[in-house]
């Protein structure tokens, strides 16, 4: 997955509550496997005339700023998917479903909470200045939008880590190789019956 370290970007409003994962990827999108393709999916069934992420004014969009309990519903990653092919990589809400979180720092996508005043003001900014862009500093745990304030966002210091690092579970996995490995060859010569082969 790609680091996460810093991120100036045009931000689209999207003024709708409780965005389910249904919403985010419709059910019957998610026969195809993990692949490129899954942002062509992306609130299929939201996509009306008008609709802000269809606006040629937010074209190029890498932040969406919407509403309260962004991403609820059932464990469907491939929501994530969605977004992250959609060419996103921050979500700014003033809650999250609790999956959908955990789902999104797991596959390189910044979920940052603020009050709901706060993001409320920020999506009024980017109505009236399409295609404004915002700058995320996940490092100093800022974002800074239209109006050039920094609002400072609290973060879970191990998925910043692996945010900035682009850890994925994989990669995680693989900075343990060497003791891996070495419980490998302990466990072989301790128990051989269980090695294939001897």
């Amino acid at each position: 997955m790609d680091p996460f370290v810093t991120l100036t970007a045009p931000a689209v409003p999207l003024d709708i509550a409780n965005i389910d994962t249904d919403q985010l990827l419709p059910a019957r999108f998610l026969k195809k496997p993990r692949s490129a393709g899954y942002g062509n999916f992306l609130l299929r069934d939201e996509r009306k005339p008008g609709f802000p992420l269809d606006d040629p004014a937010y074209a190029g969009a890498r932040v969406l700023v919407t509403d309260r309990n962004f991403g609820c519903g059932s464990s469907r990653e491939g929501a994530v998917y969605a977004l992250v092919d959609g060419g996103f990589r921050c979500v700014v809400a003033p809650s999250f479903g609790d999956i959908f979180a955990a789902n999104a720092a797991k596959n390189g996508l910044l979920t940052i909470t603020l009050p709901e005043e706060t993001v409320a003001e920020l999506r009024r900014q980017l109505q009236e200045t399409p295609g404004a862009a915002v700058t995320v500093d996940l490092p100093a745990q800022t974002l800074t939008g239209p109006d050039g304030r920094p609002l400072a966002f609290a973060i879970d210091p191990f998925k910043k880590e692996c945010l900035i690092e682009g850890l994925d579970d994989v990669a995680l996995t693989l900075r343990h190789q060497d003791a891996i490995d070495a419980f490998d060859r302990a466990d072989a010569a301790a128990r051989p019956w269980l090695v294939p082969g001897t």
